[in-house]
């Protein structure tokens, strides 16, 4: 998120209360979309939540189907979203994503502002990116001419994608995909002198973290399990780039020296441990488990308990101690990537209940929660009336749209 938005800072701002319309709307609780109607305050709130960018994380957090949405269905002057696209580069990209959306559902006057901004517009690039990546060719294949002569040379343009692709303007040399580190010698070593390697206390950052890469590409090595604490940059400050999937790699054979992991000081190592013991321990490392999920609700750290839901799920009803939590977690949390886990690991550990949050879930802001919503929500009018809306609506994703209409057709069966 932003350090400082309208003005406030982050320290300064706080997410309202789950129990107002506010703070649904803030966190994309399908509780918000579907109260908003009947609240004469909405459509100020939906407003607030297009400025203020309010995703816990903007590089996972889904919010702009949300919010297009709602003002689509509020009926809401599309005026106060025209006006951000002057703002920052942020604020531009906020009011694209909900502006694309909305022509897509059929505004007119959306796409044509978003058409003149791409004519005359300082972020002209980005939103040209952005809605050539979401509008039918038709739409924005006319631009072509236009953003030949606006192109002063540059430009950070994405080469590889629409409209650059199609209208060939793709010959500039692009940077290499930067998917894994450069390994060198490391990769044709044994496991015997990749471990000498992690081991040998001279040896530069950049070969140690080719010798670990090289682990992740090759069977369990439990030679590099007594060496993870260890296993830290030059400076000391921070474990090892992949360190952690070296780890993931090892699976159950990591799960004795995780319990020690567990409990060490050091944040880094106890979170490894608990990670490991969250996929690969038994019902002995439940309350271990349950008490770092207890210790994230207490301070409110919202990123990473949708790992250890993931992991308490495995062992169904002898979690039951954990669903208390679960429930606080997909109710306050405002890092909506992870509701998805809290719900799972509930229908999986204590189930009863659970028919009203997957109706709400139809109107989630995640998509994978829409999903979850359309393939359990029970059997009755205002499911199917939702799940036709889903069906039809063509700003949907298409994922979305195709299981809502699976869906309807198994209940037509």
């Amino acid at each position: 998120m932003l350090r400082v938005m309208n003005g406030e800072s982050d320290e300064q701002w706080a997410y309202a209360s789950v129990g107002t319309l506010e703070g649904l709307v803030q966190r994309g609780r399908g509780l918000g979309a579907l109260s908003a109607p009947g609240d004469p305050a909405a459509g100020q709130l939906v407003y607030d939540c297009v400025r203020r960018d309010c995703r816990w994380d903007s590089q996972v957090d889904e919010r702009h189907l949300y919010l297009a949405r709602l003002i689509r269905d509020l009926e809401l002057p599309l005026e106060p979203v025209f006006a951000l696209l002057a703002g920052d580069e942020d604020e531009c990209e906020r009011a694209t994503r909900v502006l694309e959306l909305l022509a897509l559902s059929g505004s007119v006057e959306a796409r044509q502002v978003l058409r003149s901004y791409i004519r005359e517009g300082e972020h002209w690039v980005d939103v040209l990116e952005s809605v050539a990546g979401c509008w039918p060719v038709e739409w924005w294949d006319d631009l072509a001419g236009l953003a030949r002569s606006r192109l002063v040379g540059d430009e950070p343009l994405l080469w590889r994608s629409e409209p650059w692709v199609r209208w060939q303007l793709g010959q500039r040399s692009a940077a290499p995909r930067a998917d894994r580190p450069v390994v060198g010698a490391e990769a044709g070593l044994s496991g015997r002198q990749l471990l000498q390697v992690l081991g040998d206390p001279g040896a530069p950052d950049g070969a140690k973290v080719g010798a670990l890469w090289a682990l992740t590409e090759r069977p369990p090595e439990p030679g590099l399990i007594p060496m993870v604490p260890t296993l830290l940059t030059a400076d000391g400050r921070r474990p090892l780039p992949l360190l952690s999937r070296a780890v993931d790699r090892l699976g159950a054979l990591a799960v004795p020296a995780a319990r020690e992991w567990a409990t060490d000081p050091r944040q880094w190592l106890s979170w490894t441990g608990m990670m490991v013991l969250a996929e690969h321990g038994d019902t002995a490392d439940l309350p271990v488990l349950i008490e770092e999920l207890s210790a994230h609700w207490t301070v409110r750290d919202w990123c990473g308990p949708d790992r250890l839901a993931a992991g308490l799920s495995r062992f169904g009803p002898q979690a039951a101690e954990a669903a208390p939590l679960l429930r606080r977690f997909w109710l306050h949390t405002p890092h909506s990537y992870e509701r998805l886990a809290y719900l799972k690991a509930l229908a999986a550990i204590d189930p009863a209940g659970m028919e009203h949050a997957y109706f709400e879930s139809l109107w989630d802001c995640e998509s994978d929660a829409r999903l979850l919503g359309i393939a359990s929500a029970p059997d009755m009018l205002p499911v199917w009336e939702r799940l036709a809306q889903l069906r039809d609506d063509p700003m949907e994703e298409p994922e979305v749209r195709s299981a809502a209409g699976e869906r309807l057709v198994a209940l037509d069966g």
